[in-house]
């Protein structure tokens, strides 16, 4: 890029470091100091601690009191929770949910994670002259459906504990209700990506599920296909799990998942 900033630091180049500093700051989630910052961003102290010292005052960083380390400020935060609040999960996983469901012919879903299960948030009918669906504002649980178990085997410890201990609805002779069977399951989950939960929701039926992800890496839902059993197997196609992931994928990366 050619140099057009001046004396004062005004400028494009000027800009560009402002940003690099927001950036690096907010991807350490902890307090960077000068000389930190200037190795990572390769550029010298003193041009590091003059676009500091802006961004303190516009309270973008601070600076603990007592320290010479600089952390996201207050001004920073809210940017951050007006642009997470503006992006729906319903909106930004529509498109995905609509290529997904043109490529494989099955119903696509999105689902939100609640403390008591999976909300289904968008939908997208399959191709089949018979529907096969699950209804827009249904809770799934997290024992018996795909979306539940791919987004409960990323979830924290705490969280998965508490289900584990409440009550696991039964819903068909498939659904897993034991606790101990149910994380076994889990940790396969977080291993390979995705979910299955063949005839545990109703005979029949299945679905295959990928995690979501938000900016800050927690997870928040499910991308999953929904069809019978005898097109969406137990251990669904290499084609089915490859564009399942990569959908949800897509949606975590419109959610700002791994954006820093």
């Amino acid at each position: 890029m050619p140099r057009i900033e001046g004396k004062s630091g005004d400028g494009v180049q000027a800009v560009q470091l402002a940003l690099n500093i927001i950036e690096h700051v907010a991807k350490e989630r902890h307090a960077v100091g000068v000389t930190a910052l200037a190795q990572a961003l390769g550029t010298t102290k003193s041009r590091i601690h003059r676009h500091l010292q802006t961004l303190v005052q516009q309270g973008y960083l601070i600076q603990p009191r007592d320290s010479d380390r600089y952390e996201s400020g207050p001004r920073l935060v809210a940017l951050g929770r007006a642009v997470s609040d503006n992006l729906d999960l319903a909106h930004v996983a529509a498109d995905p949910l609509l290529e997904l469901r043109d490529a494989l012919g099955h119903s696509a879903v999105v689902s939100q994670i609640t403390p008591d299960g999976m909300r289904v948030v968008h939908m997208v009918p399959g191709r089949s002259p018979i529907e096969i669906g699950v209804r827009v504002g249904s809770l799934l649980t997290f024992n018996s459906s795909a979306q539940g178990k791919a987004a409960l085997a990323f979830v924290s410890p705490e969280f998965r504990s508490r289900v584990l201990r409440g009550k696991l609805e039964i819903f068909t002779p498939h659904t897993i209700i034991s606790p101990a069977v149910l994380l076994a399951e889990l940790e396969t989950v977080r291993a390979q990506g995705w979910a299955t939960a063949p005839n545990q929701a109703g005979i029949g039926l299945n679905t295959l599920a990928a995690p979501v992800f938000d900016s800050s890496g927690v997870v928040c839902g499910a991308v999953g296909i929904v069809d019978m059993v005898q097109f969406i197997a137990e251990v669904p196609s290499e084609d089915q799990r490859a564009r399942t992931m990569a959908a949800a994928k897509r949606v975590s990366s419109a959610l700002g998942y791994g954006a820093l």
